[in-house]
């Protein structure tokens, strides 16, 4: 049996604690080569144990085991107490196939490169170092087809490196694929629909390749000489008034655990659990193979399973404060993922800020945020999932978007709508990129209602004579077909979720809201695979009742799945809203028209959306954040005269 040393039922489990949970299966199962271990995570013990728990109370740790066995086909799902040493459930799941792995990505591109009809086709095309062949293992989705029905598939895409370093996907090998059995270790059907002349430029980016870098840019320093102002206990963190436990899963990547902020002498909970719940990206072109591009990065592939390993001074800067993944591979090794997660403070502007022109008084605060991010590298693309947390109270969700697009090569002077030239006979079609975000929200408690705000027009009349007057009004949402829910620009639509049960100082419900940005709708039709299997691409705001087995938008097992499970299915119920354990689900999309300027690689692109404060507080929780010290003569805080920065 293996000794636990967590000090909280929702700490991660431990690289021992992984390798005890295979330890225990293998013996009790008898497991065989066959077996993959795609996943060994902790098996989150219920809310209501987590809520009454308090230090020092025991609690039983267990991982959740997902095993396929490769040559059955077959996934099973295993509960093991590591408390116990014993192994408390293993369930056959017919027809399900768990996420890729790491290892068949590499088994694929090494088989494909050996295959004698892919070195033929290579050949074809002039190349004669199949070494320098780099070939993406996408996945397969869900067509219809029937010599694919049942069988674990890759689609595996090549390009070809004209050196070692070189950008790859500079120059695909369009017309050419191959179809790869994940399960035998084979081709099955390889596509050569001819060869395309490779396009000619190189499309480095590394710095002794782009040319003269810029010579002009001084350093800028992040200095915290005494240090950050949060603390950590193992992955619980206090920052200001915030208290924030926070986990990783190789699906989700970084979780956030029972949110907090200290108020009225108390830390009052605003979010039981959040994390990504899936993501999606549709490709806009309808040719073959690209038309077959819908990769569910997280139930598919694992955005923590991919997540990199962070660099002080490159993806972090200042006073950082890294913590590891503990995950496993396909032989059941515990994987040690280094600094996979990365915490640290950054200057935000200015807080808020009032100069009294009377009296020349001048008050001005600069705002701080905490920063709790991890990046996933997912094929070509670099994803960067970033929780932040102000002194107002406010807690914003932020991806950020880099990498590399997916390329075909074209004829020299041909074109195509559903995708623009980038360089000289290189083409990179739209696409888009949608999260869905799930929230389980605890506003002041665990019963919680929605309610939809509209901001509508007053008519003219003796209480509008001007024809100016608007009115926010609310609706609440009571049921689940009630809250699949679109945004709406022009009534300027938010949501908030609220306590009924707490009031504040002028009677209304205390609540935060859900405030959008950026988003999207998808274009495939809703006979298409992509909506068949996402179905929750198709509105922006979904709520659930709390049930702990409904965590992923497209289901428990959406790779190769044919469609129908997850979200989409569970509102069905139309279960009630009022006043109960209420989850929300929202949906972001990214829309992806490309452009020259993101070659070789793309800058980043932003989205993200906010969880705002609204009637939480009785005034601003912001007013006792400090003034900032005085530099150069000069005050943030002053009776008369000079504002922040200006010299007396």
């Amino acid at each position: 049996m293996i000794i636990s040393t967590s000090n909280h039922p929702l700490e991660p489990l431990t690289a021992e604690e992984i390798t005890a949970a295979v330890h225990i299966l293998r013996a009790e199962k008898d497991l065989d080569e066959f077996c993959r271990f795609a996943s060994v995570n902790l098996l989150e013990p219920s809310k209501e144990l987590v809520l009454r728990w308090s230090p020092g109370d025991s609690f039983e740790r267990e991982a959740f085991c997902i095993v396929f066995n490769y040559k059955k086909n077959q996934t099973f799902e295993a509960i093991v107490s590591l408390s116990g040493n014993k192994v408390k459930s293993w369930t056959h799941v017919p027809g399900m196939q768990p996420g890729i792995l790491l290892e068949e990505f590499e088994a694929c591109q090494r088989i494909v490169k050996e295959h004698p009809e892919m070195q033929e086709a290579f050949r074809k095309r002039g190349i004669t170092d199949f070494a320098r062949i780099m070939v993406d293992p996408w996945s397969a989705g869900n067509f219809g087809i029937e010599e694919e029905i049942g069988v674990r598939l890759v689609r595996a895409i090549c390009y070809y490196k004209t050196s070692d370093y070189d950008n790859g996907y500079a120059r695909p090998l369009s017309g050419l694929y191959a179809i790869f059995d994940l399960n035998r270790l084979q081709v099955m059907k390889i596509v050569d629909k001819g060869p395309v002349p490779l396009p000619p430029l190189d499309g480095n980016y590394t710095p002794d390749k782009v040319g003269p870098l810029r010579t002009d840019l001084k350093p800028l320093e992040i200095v915290q000489p005494e240090g950050p102002s949060f603390t950590t206990n193992g992955h619980e963190i206090s920052w200001q008034k915030w208290k924030i436990r926070f986990g990783f899963t190789s699906r989700e990547g970084l979780v956030l655990h029972t949110v907090s902020y200290w108020d009225k002498d108390v830390y009052r909970p605003i979010l039981y659990r959040a994390s990504l719940s899936e993501m999606v990206v549709p490709y806009g072109d309808p040719t073959n193979p690209v038309n077959r591009n819908n990769a569910f990065d997280a139930g598919e592939y694992g955005i923590g399973a991919l997540a990199n390993s962070l660099e002080l001074g490159c993806d972090c800067l200042g006073e950082i404060r890294y913590f590891n993944a503990n995950l496993v591979d396909g032989e059941g090794n515990a994987v040690v993922i280094k600094n996979a997660v990365c915490l640290h403070e950054e200057d935000f502007g200015i807080l808020w800020k009032h100069t009294d022109w009377r009296t020349g008084q001048v008050e001005v605060r600069r705002s701080r945020r905490l920063v709790l991010s991890s990046i996933s590298t997912v094929g070509n693309y670099e994803y960067g999932f970033f929780w932040y947390f102000y002194q107002d109270g406010t807690i914003q969700f932020e991806v950020k978007l880099t990498g590399i697009l997916h390329t075909q090569a074209l004829e020299p002077g041909e074109r195509v709508p559903y995708g623009n030239l980038i360089a000289p006979q290189l083409v990179a079609a739209h696409h888009q990129h949608f999260f869905n975000v799930r929230m389980d929200m605890m506003i002041d408690g665990v019963d919680n209602s929605i309610y939809e705000v509209n901001t509508s027009s007053m008519p003219p009349g003796p209480d509008n004579p001007y024809e100016n007057g608007f009115i926010p009004v609310s609706t609440q949402l009571k049921t689940e077909t009630e809250a699949i829910r679109d945004m709406d620009i022009r009534s300027s639509r938010y949501w908030k979720i609220v306590n009924p049960a707490k009031k504040n100082p002028v009677g209304d419900p205390v609540g935060y809201k859900l405030f959008p940005g950026e988003n999207a709708f998808p274009f495939a039709s809703d006979n298409s695979s992509l909506i068949k299997r996402a179905g929750f691409l198709k509105h922006h705001l979904w709520c659930t009742p709390y049930n702990p087995k409904e965590k992923y938008a497209s289901g428990d097992y959406p790779n190769q799945h044919a469609g129908g499970a997850g979200l989409s299915s569970w509102v069905q119920q139309d279960r009630s809203l009022d006043n109960t354990d209420v989850v929300v689900w929202y949906t972001m999309g990214h829309h992806h028209v490309t452009r020259p300027e993101d070659w070789p690689v793309m800058p980043t692109a932003y989205i993200g959306f906010s969880l705002k404060p609204v009637g939480f507080f009785d005034r601003s929780p912001a007013l006792d954040v400090p003034p900032s010290k005085p530099k150069h003569g000069s005050s943030c805080h002053s009776d008369h005269g000079p504002s922040c920065g200006s010299k007396k």
